[in-house]
């Protein structure tokens, strides 16, 4: 199992390149199976979780092929011979929940194993279940496996989600893209990922208006045809790394990053004391002074802050002027990278679902174990502001989230390596 150590060496500068969204990414590549032709993904981002979709989707029949070192996925269902998500594949991912929706729009029935994914909370499916439900599904839980089927097909119809879940949005509309009639989604999740879903099924030839507000309308249609989509960025690659110069200090230019990816974000930068301004070529991140400001954060459904970026974000705040808090409202048990920081030195306080983050002059490294995707990152992060050595082992989760890495951050004049235990 391989460990990554990082030596806090001051301040960073360069330009790093950000990748195609994995989210996006995981939740456009079940998009295939709504149609016979082939559909092509440029800007995709080379991660252990696109090999693993991809797998999940050849155990079904589809062709899936990697090409261009990976950078374009060339997908084809034109011979779906299998309707079983099997469990050994969907523990790994959280995301393969999303063939459910496109398999019982396609063949009319699936069964789908209950997701896995990081150990970050509860991750319940009765949103996607009643939404596909209001569509006219029928689905049972046995052993473990949603069991679904649609004997009359899927019809459209007024459903309102009891909260915005990015995965049952995006599960309910690529199911009601074949289904007869109009479905209205309301309380859709607005976060770009669907949008970029939105507009790759359009090209597929999909009626669907409100993409990016809260209530979604889809006329489904008879079939979908090929196409070709490009990746939109990944705005919480985009963030980890705007943290890094805020961390470390110095002046890193994000190719391809946009400010409007990250409102939220952007905002809470400003008022720690960090400059994010556009170039030609993406963002500029650099503080403004010397010291970080305390700031509160409260992760919230887009366009609010980011789940995704909180733990990355305590990490900043550990060496903060003041006192910050910290309060997770989308998943519970999302603070298990905080005892890490804290055997860095960190001053902080956990009740619940709120952290209090007392900042201190200088973390040091330490011995520090990953928890999940993001907690690995922010591990990462937090070695760069620390006085020492930071070793952080269980790294294979951060290969779920960040290609390359080691490399990007080593780009910028980080010093960092990846090790074998």
């Amino acid at each position: 199992m391989d460990s990554i150590v990082v030596t806090g060496n001051g301040p960073l500068k360069g330009q790093i390149p950000i990748a195609g969204a994995k989210n996006a990414c995981l939740t456009l590549m079940p998009a295939t199976l709504l149609s016979e032709e082939p559909l092509t993904l440029t800007n995709a981002p080379r991660l252990s979780d696109i090999k693993t979709m991809s797998a999940l989707l050849a155990s079904f029949g589809a062709e899936v092929s990697s090409l261009q070192d990976g950078k374009v996925l060339a997908m084809s269902s034109h011979n779906i011979d299998n309707h079983v998500a099997d469990y050994e594949i969907v523990r790994k991912m959280r995301a393969s929940n999303l063939v459910l929706g496109p398999l019982l729009a396609r063949l009319g029935h699936a069964i789908v194993s209950l997701p896995g994914g990081c150990a970050i909370g509860a991750r319940p499916m009765d949103l996607h279940i009643e939404a596909l439900e209001a569509l006219g599904a029928e689905i049972e839980l046995k052993e473990g496996y949603l069991h679904a089927k649609a004997p009359k097909g899927l019809k459209g119809a007024v459903h309102e989600l009891r909260f915005a879940s990015v995965g049952a949005t995006e599960n309910t509309i690529m199911a009601a893209t074949l289904a007869k009639g109009t479905t209205v989604l309301k309380n859709a999740a607005r976060e770009p990922e669907i949008v970029d879903l939105v507009e790759c099924l359009r090209k597929m030839g999909a009626q669907i208006e409100g993409e990016g507000t809260s209530t979604v309308t889809i006329e489904g249609v008879d079939r979908l045809h090929g196409a070709t989509h490009p990746v939109v960025t990944d705005r919480i690659e985009l963030g980890t790394y705007m943290l890094a110069p805020a961390i470390a200090g110095g002046e890193v230019e994000l190719l391809g990053g946009r400010m409007d990816l990250l409102g939220a974000f952007c905002e809470k930068l400003d008022a720690a004391g960090i400059d994010v301004r556009e170039t030609e070529n993406g963002l500029m991140v650099a503080r403004r002074g010397d010291a970080i400001k305390a700031v509160d954060v409260v992760t919230e459904v887009y366009p609010g802050f980011p789940t995704d970026l909180q733990a990355q974000m305590m990490a900043l705040m550990c060496t903060a002027e003041g006192t910050s808090v910290l309060e997770e409202r989308i998943f519970e048990n999302r603070f298990m990278h905080a005892p890490e920081l804290i055997r860095m030195g960190a001053q902080i306080d956990v009740h619940g679902g709120v952290a209090k983050v007392t900042g201190v002059k200088r973390l040091k490294g330490a011995p520090v174990m990953a928890t999940d995707l993001r907690a690995s990152v922010s591990l990462i992060l937090a070695g760069l502001a620390a006085e020492g050595e930071t070793v952080v082992s269980r790294v294979y989760h951060v290969d779920r989230g960040y290609e390359h890495v080691v490399a990007k951050f080593a780009g910028v004049g980080a010093q960092i390596e990846r090790v074998k235990e």
